[in-house]
């Protein structure tokens, strides 16, 4: 009987221990099956496509047009969660300042470089396999630099604050790579002081850009 008793002993223990053993498989996590990092670059070509809108204080019927531009444009991303994600978008680029409406014939006002950063917030939808669109808001806040007059004696485009809308997908090569289209709306409308003729003058630009843009994924 004491036999029989251990060796029904070492059978039970045996099978907890394999229980355990299974259980304690089932938390592990296999070498392949990686944690993705929630840090993301893309590198796009984008299109800046301005208002076209403005005035010049104290002169009625004035207006302003802008030129379009072409540029490169770099952004981080970091994911929160697998929807979740915050983006700081960096480029530079310039803008040609024209008049139009009664002071037409100024033509070209000045030209300014802008350096917008924008930082946004984003819901990432993942129900749709290698396709993964999002939508974003954010603030954006443009620096005007490198500005000079032309038909204007002087031209200063005040730095400013804007609100900027979002949406966008990626679609996913493999893990790591993706394609990226992508369209901003960036409400921006700063101050400006000017001379002209000798007389200083000041008014606002409402440049309101649409930002569209085309490039590469790629997810640490």
């Amino acid at each position: 009987m004491t036999i029989n008793k251990i060796a029904y002993a070492i059978i039970v223990a045996g099978t907890v221990a394999a229980a355990c053993e299974a259980d304690a498989s089932d938390l592990i996590i296999a070498p392949d099956a990686a944690i993705p990092s929630p840090w993301q670059v893309r590198l796009r070509a984008l299109g800046a496509i301005t208002n076209d809108s403005g005035r010049v204080g104290g002169l009625t019927g004035s207006d302003l047009s802008y030129s379009d531009s072409v540029f490169p444009e770099f952004d981080i991303s970091y994911f929160f969660n697998d929807n979740i994600a915050a983006e700081l978008i960096l480029g530079t680029t310039y803008a040609k300042v024209h008049g139009r409406g009664s002071i037409a014939g100024l033509g070209e006002v000045g030209k300014t470089w802008l350096l917008p950063p924008t930082l946004m917030l984003q819901y990432h939808f993942t129900d749709f396999g290698a396709f993964r669109p999002y939508v974003g808001a954010g603030v954006n806040y443009t620096k005007f630099y490198n500005q000079s007059g032309n038909t204007a004696e002087s031209l200063h485009v005040k730095n400013a604050f804007g609100v900027a809308l979002q949406v966008g997908f990626d679609y996913m090569i493999d893990d790591h790579w993706g394609l990226n289209v992508d369209a901003k709306k960036i409400f921006l409308r700063p101050n400006f002081d000017a001379n002209v003729g000798g007389n200083n003058v000041t008014g606002k630009a409402k440049l309101d850009p649409f930002l569209i843009g085309a490039g590469i994924t790629y997810r640490f």
